[in-house]
Order: structure tokens, then C-alpha cells, then sequence
């Protein structure tokens, strides 16, 4: 049984946070998706506390996260590592090929006659969304795995989604550059995130000497820690702003 994570610590600790089933609730269409108030200023307030030891790793892209959140100046990952912007604003990302773009031309002709199906396009990924069909997740699955293999990409499944990726780095990986680099390196990683994605980056957190914490329902997990939802994330980085303006 994982117990509940401590307090994050001021002076020691960087934090890293997936956005969808960690930050905000999963919605049933990526775009509708909505970052709360009270999580906004407690990111604000945890940036400021951390000295700028705060990302957001995420599946989405930079500029989604950016629209959505809207906090000047934050360290984020997006597309699951394919792109990063570092705490200084230095951005990198790995372009979409040829080969992505044949299989983009597959998939929308697969949503055109699925229409229940949704296609996000990420750049260097796209991801082919059931969560309004899950009677679908056969088809889904089956169509991306095709083009995957036509094409060279690599496949990658989530909650509800499955996506075909450019090779690169994962999760970990940008959990692995960030801690290379000012502010991070030196401190102790945090990897907070609710999906089979996020896998390694906690595993990459405990490699650095720091622990993931699962956002979910027990299960087999790299994690040390475990909280039940996005309302105990809420409440535990409240916790931790706490802790860290009294201390």
C-alpha cells in the first residue's frame, strides 16, 4: 500500500507535475479542458517557493499548456519530451517527419468515417482520442498500430487514447534534462503524475534520488507515494505552500 506523500520541501526539493488527471480532471474533449483557480496560484506560489524548481511534464504541447495555465515563464515539457522549454526559455523539440505526416493523412480519413473519434494533432505526435467512444478503442488502436508500423513512428497508449510518436525522448528523458540544468540540478525530483505515461518519469525521479507520486487507484507502479485524485493533489500542494511560507 503507498502511503501519502510528504510535504514538498523548499530548499531541497524540484517538482515535477503532469497536466490532464493530475492538475486538472480529464474532460471528454481535450480542448474543453480547464485549469482551476486555487491550482493556478498554488503553481504561482510553489514556482516562487522552489526558486523556479517547478515543470509541468505533459502529453499536450507547449503552447496548449501555456494557453491553458498561462503562467509566465514556466519550465515545461510537452509532448510527452519531444519538446521542452527549459527554466532560461531555451526551447527544443523534435520535428515531425514524413512519415508522421502519411500517417496524419490515414487517421483523418479513419475520424472522417468515425466521427466519434478525435485526432489531436501535437506536431511530433498525434494522438487519436476515444474517450467519447469507447466502443471504438478497437478500431482505434488497430488503425494506429498500422500506420505505426508503415511509417517507423512508435506507439505510445494513455488513458483513452492512444498516440503515434516520432522516436525521442519519453517523460523521463525530460525529467533527465531538467535536472541537468539550472535551477534543478542538485535538487531531490518529485514526479507527480495519474498515467501509464508518467511511468518513466517516476522511474527517472527515483534514479536521481528523489519519488514519484501515482494519481490513482492502487495499481503496479514505479511510484512511492500514492494520492487518490486531482482534488488530493490540490490538497497536498496546498499543504506544501503551507509548509514552505512558515517554515
Amino acid at each position: 500500500m503507498l502511503e501519502r506523500p510528504k510535504a514538498v520541501v523548499a530548499g531541497q526539493d524540484a517538482l515535477f507535475l503532469d497536466f490532464d488527471g493530475t492538475l486538472a480532471p480529464l474532460f471528454p474533449r481535450p480542448d474543453d479542458t480547464i485549469l482551476g483557480v486555487t491550482i493556478r496560484r498554488l503553481i504561482i506560489r510553489l514556482q516562487q517557493a522552489l526558486e523556479g524548481r517547478l515543470a509541468i511534464v505533459s502529453g499536450r504541447s507547449i503552447a496548449t499548456i501555456d494557453r491553458i495555465v498561462a503562467i509566465p515563464g514556466l519550465a515545461i515539457a510537452g509532448v510527452h519530451g519531444l519538446e521542452r522549454r527549459s527554466a532560461k526559455g531555451l526551447v527544443t523539440r523534435t520535428m515531425a517527419g514524413a512519415g508522421l505526416a502519411e500517417a496524419r493523412r490515414e487517421l483523418l480519413a479513419l475520424v472522417t468515417g468515425l466521427p466519434r473519434l478525435l485526432l489531436e494533432d501535437k506536431g511530433a505526435s498525434l494522438a487519436l482520442h476515444y474517450r467519447t467512444a469507447p466502443d471504438l478503442e478497437a478500431a482505434a488502436r488497430d488503425a494506429a498500430q498500422q500506420a505505426a508500423a508503415r511509417h517507423g513512428l512508435e506507439l505510445q497508449s494513455g488513458k483513452m487514447v492512444i498516440e503515434i510518436r516520432e522516436p525521442g525522448p519519453d517523460k523521463g528523458g525530460a525529467v533527465d534534462a531538467f535536472m541537468a540544468e539550472p535551477p534543478f540540478h542538485g535538487a531531490r525530483p518529485i514526479f507527480v503524475g495519474d498515467d501509464v505515461t508518467d511511468e518513466a518519469g517516476f522511474a527517472a525521479a527515483a534514479r536521481l534520488g528523489g519519488h514519484g507520486v501515482l494519481v490513482a487507484q492502487p495499481r503496479p507502479t514505479a511510484a512511492t507515494f500514492r494520492l487518490d485524485d486531482v482534488t488530493a493533489v490540490e490538497m497536498w500542494l496546498a499543504e506544501s505552500v503551507k509548509a514552505m511560507e512558515f517554515s
